[in-house]
């Protein structure tokens, strides 16, 4: 189980950030190609947004591109290294906010205080308990007209024992019916395989809405049976152009 002692371990511990998280962006031609043809084109309507909030950011890998899009960003990790690296990364930045949380609550972000919350490739290996404490604290701190972007796990959807790659054993039914039960309206549910090597969907992007946000509506669940073939072009195509 990926609980938070796991994670501090992993994260603060024994985690190569050589890269600064860069080397899980190889399969498809970098971090700059991933952000720009993969999330960007999934996250733009939701973009720019006055006041961002990242969850576990790691070493930035994502910061440095949301920072281009807001006038503040809000970024917590239980990790203090991960924090201590964003802080020295995002000196310059005035806008940049860090802090180091316990791993279930953000008490540092005030009330109905964030327009924005992302968080990619962190909820992934949380369990259901963490992630559940993590969508109160959105409901939380968003403001009412509000969204959010999470990259979770849907480990525990597709196998009956362990998962593999480290994702834990949330799923995206559990992620929607937790964020409403807080209030919040889950409006799309993307289903990625992510490499496993049955190309089950073990991976999930879920967008969430205020209930004032512009962008509320029914839920929309779509299965991307072609995961690889769309990280294979643009590793591809980035060789051309970054």
């Amino acid at each position: 189980m990926k609980d938070i002692e796991w994670n501090y371990r992993r994260w603060q511990e024994t985690e190569d950030w050589s890269t600064q998280g860069d080397r899980w962006s190889n399969d498809m031609g970098g971090t700059v190609a991933q952000w720009y043809w993969f999330l960007f084109p999934r996250l733009q309507r939701y973009l720019p947004a006055r006041r961002i909030l990242e969850i576990a950011p790691g070493y930035g890998r994502w910061t440095q591109f949301l920072l281009e899009h807001t006038e503040e960003l809000v970024a917590v990790d239980l990790a203090p290294r991960c924090i201590d690296a964003c802080r020295a990364r995002f000196a310059k930045h005035s806008t940049f906010r860090g802090y180091v949380n316990d791993g279930l609550t953000m008490p540092m972000v005030e009330d109905a205080s964030i327009d924005f919350v992302f968080s990619f490739g962190s909820f992934v290996h949380m369990e259901e308990d963490v992630a559940a404490s993590y969508i109160r604290e959105i409901a939380r701190v968003l403001n009412p007209t509000g969204n959010a972007f999470i990259h979770h796990s849907n480990g525990g959807a597709v196998y009956a024992g362990d998962v593999p790659r480290n994702f834990s054993r949330l799923s995206a039914r559990f992620v929607a019916d937790v964020s409403r039960e807080v209030g919040l309206l889950p409006i799309t549910q993307e289903l990625h395989s992510w490499g496993t090597p049955v190309d089950e969907p073990i991976s999930c992007i879920t967008v969430l809405a205020a209930p004032q946000s512009k962008f509320a509506g029914p839920l929309r669940v779509y299965v991307n049976d072609h995961p690889d073939a769309e990280a294979a072009y643009i590793a591809s195509v980035s060789e051309l152009y970054t």
